[in-house]
């Protein structure tokens, strides 16, 4: 489990690293938003994922927090997915501003000749 949460934990942030580097913005903001997957993925990770544990203390005997899952990664994973989804729609009323005034989608306003 922890090998294929690695794997797409890189994936996602090499993609949009990719994608950032791209001429075009529209490119740009997906970039952005798996870069940020990518960090929600690994900041849930930290909380370290167990399958099967309750979510919650019980109140009979000792608690070993081992035993349980930590839920403020999940939280703030949850917060991270909600504000990343503004901030992308954001972007994109941006982004069609700013095709509209520029006539182009290039980061730089203007097609290379």
């Amino acid at each position: 489990m922890e090998l294929t949460l690695a794997i797409a934990i890189g994936v996602l942030t090499g993609s949009g690293v990719w994608l950032l580097l791209r001429p075009r913005t529209f490119q740009l903001i997906i970039g952005l938003s798996l870069i940020s997957y990518g960090v929600n993925l690994f900041i849930f990770s930290m909380g370290r994922p167990r399958f099967g544990a309750p979510p919650v203390l019980l109140t009979d005997g000792a608690i070993n927090p081992a035993d349980y899952t930590d839920p403020v990664p999940q939280a703030l994973v949850l917060t991270a997915i909600v504000i990343g989804f503004a901030t992308t729609a954001l972007f994109l009323v941006v982004l069609l501003v700013s095709r509209g005034l520029t006539g182009s989608d290039h980061v730089d306003g203007r097609e290379p000749r």
